[in-house]
């Protein structure tokens, strides 16, 4: 992997503040690659990205790439089918290689995910009954820095459809977009129910799936040693029938994020790609983000909110977290951010929300926002597993798909999924969104004020009204690195 932006050159970025006239993307800087895909669909929430996934595998012929954060053999894609038509991913998995000869399925997931993911260890471990067979290769990735995750969420069918975005192939990932508090669709392995959460997905066919799965190739080998072949071509097309395209012969950027380990180069694409794209804005960045905890994000749109003519920012967080150290790290960091950023609005140019859904009983419950998403005006849409921490600049894997308009269409799509997702929260339809951001003058903040009135909606976070501190919480830093802590490296650069 060919070494791009250093972290010398993001902090040059950060500090310019202003980009240079013309495109957002230039490979080999804030990229890897721009690859053309025939087809590209934007999948919200696990019920779309599942139910196209699955369908997808059914109609594979001879490769299936799966590389995870976490994976979980025992979900079902589609858990509002019968168990008889859509099966558990393992065991479907499973009856797909033995109906296709010539069909090999490797699955390659995170070390550390058998101690800290949620799903089953045991089968990651010691394999299960549906992995034994012959062309059925499960495997853990050990090649990564201490304390680093291998984040990147990617599957790759006969290296002609790619499917990249937020999604583990896990458990509590599957919701649909109404996010019901007591949906039953959503059981646990206990019988509880788990709750809601919303996340995105981007589907991908042509060059830019290919692209992905020479991504999954190098992993594969720095993971196993093992040299793969690209599939070759036989005419079949993985892409699901029912799967509308959103975007046509549209230039798919792919941005990377990995750290310098043994034959690894660094690379920074997506932290670069992040801050530039957000330096662009001029009317509206929306945001929807897990984790938004980085100062380097927090300069960016400082500087838009000091300026008198900079853009309206709309960010859509997860407000609840779990266990203690991700509310100290995360929660914590997220809120001091928040104060930051709302002590320079002077203009009234900024909301930070998250999404809350009646429980039935006159209270809420609050839908967890696993995806991780940009939108800069109309011109641009980002979607992939880097979170807006520190260790998605610069420590974890990551991967992640952008696409720049350059035409009115689509410009007209990047607004219109805009629209749908808002539309989502706000429990409305993404047309009375449109007319009242037209209503509004093209402000999106006002069109959220003037929809933001039922049991379903947009909750502020407490840091957007109360005094508090505004810089990192003292120590964090050692627990969300911007780039590896490896003392050995130390001597390995010396002898090389």
């Amino acid at each position: 992997m060919e070494e791009t932006t250093s972290r010398k050159d993001l902090q040059f970025a950060q500090a310019a503040g202003r980009l240079p006239e013309g495109s957002i993307l230039r490979p080999g800087q804030n990229c890897w690659r721009i690859s053309r895909a025939g087809r590209a669909s934007v999948l919200i929430d696990g019920s779309a990205y599942f139910a196209g996934l699955e369908a997808a595998l059914r109609r594979a012929r001879r490769s299936i790439l799966i590389v995870g954060w976490d994976f979980d053999g025992s979900i079902r894609l589609r858990p509002d089918a019968s168990a008889e038509e859509s099966p558990p991913l393992g065991p479907l998995l499973r009856s797909l290689v033995e109906a296709e000869p010539d069909l090999e399925v490797r699955i390659l997931v995170w070390s550390i995910a058998v101690v800290h993911a949620p799903g089953a260890p045991g089968p990651l471990i010691f394999g299960a009954d549906w992995q034994d067979h012959p062309r059925l290769h499960v495997k853990l990735d050990t090649h990564h820095p201490l304390y680093a995750a291998h984040h990147q969420k990617l599957v790759c069918i006969d290296d002609a459809m790619a499917f990249v975005g937020g999604m583990d192939l896990t458990v509590e990932r599957w919701d649909s977009p109404g996010h019901a508090c007591d949906d039953r669709l959503r059981l646990k392995d206990d019988g509880g129910i788990y709750e809601p959460v919303h996340d995105i997905q981007m589907a991908v066919d042509g060059e830019a799936a290919r692209s992905v799965a020479e991504i999954v190739h190098t992993r594969w080998k720095l993971a196993t040693g093992e040299e793969l072949s690209p599939a070759v071509p036989d005419g079949s097309d993985p892409w699901p029938e029912r799967l509308a395209a959103d975007f046509t012969d549209v230039p798919v950027a792919i941005a990377r994020t990995y750290p310098a380990w043994g034959e690894q180069q660094a690379a920074q694409e997506a932290a670069a790609l992040t801050l530039d794209a957000l330096s662009a804005a001029r009317k509206c960045i929306y945001i929807e983000a897990q984790y938004m905890t980085t100062p380097l994000v927090g300069d960016v749109l400082e500087r838009h909110l000091a300026d008198p003519d900079g853009p309206e920012i709309v960010v859509i967080q997860t407000h609840e977290s779990h266990g203690w150290t991700e509310g100290l790290v995360m929660g914590a960091n997220r809120d001091r951010l928040i104060r930051r950023l709302r002590k320079c609005d002077h203009a009234d140019r900024l909301r930070a929300y998250y999404p809350v859904v009646p429980n039935g009983t006159g209270g809420e419950c609050q839908v967890l926002i696993h995806s991780k998403l940009i939108m800069v005006d109309d011109v641009f849409l980002r979607v992939g597993s880097s979170n807006l921490n520190n260790r998605s600049m610069g420590l974890d894997s990551e991967c992640d798909l952008a696409i720049e308009a350059t035409t009115e269409e689509e410009r007209r799509t990047i607004a219109r999924l805009r629209d749908t997702l808002v539309a989502e929260h706000l429990d409305a339809q993404p047309e009375a969104f449109a007319k009242a951001v037209d209503a509004e003058g093209g402000s999106v903040i006002r069109a959220i004020d003037r929809l933001n009135t039922g049991a379903r909606g947009l909750r502020a976070f407490a840091a957007m009204a109360d005094d508090g501190p505004d810089a990192p919480a003292p120590g964090t830093g050692l627990l969300d690195p911007l780039e590896p802590f490896e003392p050995l490296s130390l001597f390995r650069r010396r002898k090389d």
